[in-house]
C-alpha cells in the first residue's frame, strides 16, 4: 500500500483515518478539502481543482481522504487501495455533530484557514450538518458503482466501524 484514497461521508472519521495511516506507512498526506476550499469556504474551479489534484497525486507514495467525483478518475484511478469508511448513518452523524460542535466552540482552522461557525454549521444551507443528510444515501448508492469501476484492479477495505478501523491499523502495525 502506497498509495491509498479514503473515502467515506461527511464525518466518518476519514481524516483521522489517514493520519494514522500516513504515520504507520510513512505516507504524505494530501488533504483534499484544502485543494479544493480557499479562503472564506469559496470554492476552486473545477479546471484548477483538477490541476491541484493531478500534481499532488503524481507521486509513487500518498495518502489522501475524501470522496470528490471531480477528481475520482486521478485520485482512484492511481491509488493501489481504496479505503472506504462506511459508518452507520446515525455514528456518522454523531461523530459530526461532536466534531462540528468542537470546532465552533474553539474557532480552530480547518483548511486554509476556514472556520466552522455556529452560524454557519447549525444555521445555514451551506451547514455541514445539513450535507451529511443530502449526501450520505448517495454515497451508499455511488461509491458501490464506481468501485466496481475502480476497485478490481486494487484492494479495496470496506471499514464500517471504529473498531474495524482500530483493527486495520494494528494489523498494518504487525506487519511493518
Amino acid at each position: 500500500m502506497k498509495r491509498i484514497a479514503i473515502i467515506g461521508s461527511t464525518g466518518s472519521g476519514k481524516s483521522t483515518l489517514a493520519k494514522r495511516l500516513g504515520a504507520v506507512l510513512d505516507l504524505p498526506a494530501i488533504e483534499l478539502d484544502s485543494l479544493h476550499w480557499l479562503p472564506g469556504w469559496v470554492e476552486r474551479d473545477t479546471a484548477t481543482f483538477r490541476s491541484l489534484v493531478d500534481e499532488a497525486t503524481r507521486g509513487e507514495r500518498w495518502i489522501t481522504e475524501g470522496g470528490y467525483s471531480e477528481v475520482r478518475d486521478l485520485v482512484w484511478g492511481r491509488a493501489d487501495t481504496i479505503v472506504w469508511v462506511n459508518l452507520p448513518f446515525w455514528t456518522n452523524f454523531w461523530q459530526l455533530f461532536r466534531r462540528t460542535v468542537h470546532r465552533a466552540r474553539t474557532g480552530i482552522p480547518v483548511c486554509n484557514g476556514n472556520t466552522e461557525t455556529w452560524r454557519h454549521s447549525f444555521f445555514s444551507n451551506d451547514s455541514v450538518l445539513l450535507w451529511l443528510f443530502k449526501s450520505y444515501w448517495r454515497n451508499l448508492e455511488r461509491f458501490p458503482k464506481a468501485l466496481e469501476e475502480y476497485g478490481q484492479e486494487r484492494k479495496v477495505v470496506i471499514l464500517k466501524s471504529q473498531d474495524e478501523m482500530d483493527s486495520f491499523v494494528e494489523n498494518l502495525l504487525r506487519k511493518v
